[in-house]
């Protein structure tokens, strides 16, 4: 229940109270007509770009490009500023290396909670330093207190931290090595679930699968070839039959399923029906509402968290995989490629949309909220669906299940 949630904004009027993350620039405050005038930029973008933008039921976070969208994310949820408010670790991943970066989501979740900072290469781009620097991990104890874990690169970071690392490999390769560091930090206790999916396959239908490996705690591991490849067969056989999720599995052969009902118990992550359409917005609204016992978001009623993102930026899955291991909890949920609400979604949301009886017993104090998180700027979400995801999230006097208003509604 999220009972805390600001409710002060007008209709007519969005007031985004615009916020540079602390050693991102400046801050800022603009009001911006909703009365179909132009739409204004809603505060100058520094060099490294990041801002966040608030409204009743939607915090907007991140910036230009993915690499200021994590960095964003990670100074968020660790402030650095409290013992509690510091992580133990910090990831840094290639950001050339989608595979690496998808199967490192879990680390997002628990036992170490660690945000997800890019690297360029072997370039550690300020923004990702900055927050690494302000952020100040303890370390990890289970790790050898170690404070910063580097998957993929090289990227030097001030010697003053304590270093683990997985060297640049094959996706399957760097996804067992993943998987045997949870391990490791969970004391030797080896993950009883796991996620399994195609590697190499589209990267929009793979996003939903960072914030489910986060919240789960399950990891990703990735099939290569017409089978598993010996280093995921290696991983789930040192699980013990664990319960293996695969997702997208239209995308795995006849030899991969085989392989793996041998290895655990298979259940696939359904996607979505024929006549809720293809794509990757239907797809992470599929695994939104899945559950399956503990495992699975099961999104299905109001009161809940949300993370909305742009499938043309498929690292911001990544990046964003905290937000679905702490706070409210959201999975994610994909817009169109042009950054608007599709009619599948508007009707998801308003099948979970919060609604209170308007008789006087029946008050919105009472009820439950739903919050929404945006990932990146106008670029990325514009404005104007920042402005339509408000309302729909918004609790209403009126009957759960109702059809949202087609004045939300825009062409894929």
């Amino acid at each position: 229940m999220f009972g805390s949630a600001p409710r002060a904004l007008s209709a007519a009027v969005l007031v985004a109270i615009v916020t540079i993350i602390a050693g991102c620039g400046k801050t800022g405050t603009q009001t911006v007509s909703s009365g179909g005038g132009p739409l204004q930029r809603l505060a100058p973008v520094e060099a490294e770009g990041a801002v966040s933008v608030t409204t009743r039921n939607t915090t907007r976070v991140g910036g230009a490009d993915s690499t200021v969208d994590a960095a964003s994310v990670a100074r968020v949820v660790y402030q650095g500023i409290t013992p509690s408010s510091r992580p133990q670790a910090v990831v840094i991943v290639n950001q050339r290396d989608w595979p690496a970066a998808l199967s490192a989501s879990v680390l997002a979740g628990a036992p170490l909670g660690a945000p997800i900072l890019f690297a360029t290469g072997t370039t550690l781009p300020e923004v990702s330093l900055k927050a690494l620097e302000a952020m100040r991990p303890s370390g990890a104890s289970a790790l050898g207190g170690a404070q910063v874990i580097r998957i993929g690169t090289t990227a030097p970071v001030p010697p003053r931290f304590s270093v683990r690392s997985i060297p640049a490999g094959a996706p399957a390769a760097t996804a067992a090595a993943i998987e045997r560091l949870l391990a490791s930090a969970r004391a030797g206790s080896t993950p009883h679930q796991v996620i399994v999916m195609r590697s190499g396959g589209a990267r929009a239908l793979e996003m939903p699968a960072a914030g489910l490996a986060a919240e789960s705690g399950a990891p990703i591991l990735l099939a290569e070839g017409p089978g598993l490849g010996q280093d995921t067969v290696a991983a789930l056989t040192a699980m013990h039959r664990p319960a293996i999720y695969v997702l997208n599995a239209t995308t795995l052969g006849r030899q991969a399923l085989g392989e793996l009902a041998r290895l655990g118990t298979v259940t696939k992550i359904p996607g979505a029906t024929p006549a809720e359409g293809a794509g990757p917005g239907p797809n992470s609204i599929a695994v939104a509402r899945y559950t399956d016992g503990t495992f699975g978001w099961g999104v299905k009623e109001p009161g809940h968290g949300l993370v909305f993102a742009n499938p043309a930026r498929p690292l911001d899955a990544p990046a964003a995989a905290l937000l679905s291991a702490s706070a409210d909890y959201g999975p994610m949920l994909l817009l169109t490629a042009g950054g608007g609400i599709s009619a599948g979604l508007a009707t998801y949301l308003g099948d979970i949309q919060p609604a209170y009886a308007s008789a006087p017993e029946f008050q919105p104090v009472r009820g439950v909220y739903n919050h929404g998180w945006l990932i990146g700027d106008e670029q990325a979400i514009p404005l104007i669906t920042q402005a339509e995801l408000d309302s729909l999230l918004e609790i209403s006097p009126r009957q759960q299940g109702a059809s949202p208003e087609a004045s939300v509604l825009r062409p894929e």
